[in-house]
């Protein structure tokens, strides 16, 4: 199978710190994964003053008052941030992207010379912010929280009709919740978009753990999002549905694992490295008791043990009725060259 490619989502759990964005890069880099993601935005252009909080964002920073417009303001990375986070992440071996919420953010990313564009679920249905993105022409994420299939079809189209080819563009079935109840990951969902959209599709993340994206690429996903934070006690809106360093990196070493066992041929044989042990764990015909020359061999006289280097015990038939050309003691191994008619 193809490789998966494994986003890891920083986000904002950087908590505004360009420090400790570089930590994070860090953290991606050791892990293993393809991209290293953050997000693009100037809290002005991003929600009104008064708009509230998600109820997730709410009960994940318990006792911290205020707007969402407040909570988002403490969160922006400059213009030069981003251009340090960049080099940064290219100076340490990993691929840098961000996720825009404006065609502003867009426009400026080009600037950072990256290499994929991702439309955020929250921008699903913002027209303007589609057709930019579409006129990049560069490969596109499409995430779809909260969204129905209708709703995806229609942003497809509007990309499609903007410039977008249908091949540079995947689709992430996706659930907006953090974390994500596990009952509602629905992540049959993904193969739905699949089939019905005729597009490639991926998973993006929010529940406790490692087990979904995972098994998201059973069902195949060609690109994995996940968000990660250095501490899931840290203060922030996106920590507590978050992967610590650690269980970034088993989410990768398990996913690379899963590629390799699911990228054999499909026919059924002994692999190389199990044909050893086929003697060893099979069974051949043995005797039983010390028997003569001359004896014919009956069902009482035989029993299965190992080796499997003798007659198969599938040939037990064959062997019943035939007489021995030697005297052999209980336990021998039986074989072809022992037996006459």
């Amino acid at each position: 199978m193809d490789r998966c490619i494994i986003i890891a989502e920083a986000g904002v759990n950087h908590n505004g710190s360009v420090a400790l964005a570089k930590k994070m890069i860090d953290v991606a880099v050791e892990a293993g994964v393809d991209f290293v993601k953050f997000q693009t935005f100037k809290a002005e252009k991003l929600v009104s003053r008064e708009a509230p909080k998600a109820l997730y964002q709410d009960v994940n920073m318990p006792g911290k008052k205020g707007s969402q417009y407040e909570m988002l303001k403490r969160l922006e990375l400059s213009e030069a941030d981003h251009f340090e986070l960049a080099n940064y992440a290219k100076e340490h071996g990993i691929k840098f992207f961000c996720t825009a919420f404006d065609e502003d953010g867009l426009d400026f990313l080009e600037k950072l010379d990256i290499e994929i564009f991702k439309v955020p679920s929250g921008e699903i249905t913002n027209l303007p912010y589609l057709k930019r993105i579409a006129q990049k022409g560069k490969p596109t994420i499409l995430s779809t929280g909260m969204s129905t299939l209708g709703e995806i079809e229609a942003a497809i189209s509007v990309l499609i009709e903007n410039g977008l080819d249908r091949e540079k563009l995947t689709v992430l079935h996706c659930n907006t919740e953090y974390p994500t109840p596990f009952i509602d990951v629905n992540l049959k969902a993904m193969d739905t978009i699949r089939h019905a959209l005729k597009v490639n599709v991926g998973y993006s993340d929010h529940t406790m753990g490692i087990e979904v994206p995972i098994a998201s690429v059973s069902l195949g996903a060609s690109i994995i999002e996940k968000h990660f934070t250095l501490d899931r006690s840290m203060e922030g809106p996106d920590h507590i549905a978050s992967l610590e360093p650690q269980e970034l990196k088993a989410m990768v070493t398990a996913i690379r694992n899963l590629e390799l066992a699911l990228g054999g041929d499909g026919i059924k044989k002994p692999s190389p490295s199990e044909l050893k042990n086929r003697e060893i764990a099979r069974k051949s015909i043995h005797l039983r008791r010390n028997l003569t020359r001359g004896h014919i061999i009956t069902i009482d006289d035989i029993i299965m043990k190992r080796p499997g280097n003798g007659i198969s015990p599938m040939d037990m038939d064959f062997v019943i009725g035939r007489k021995l050309s030697l005297d052999l003691a209980a336990d021998s191994l039986l074989k072809y060259g022992h037996l006459i008619d």
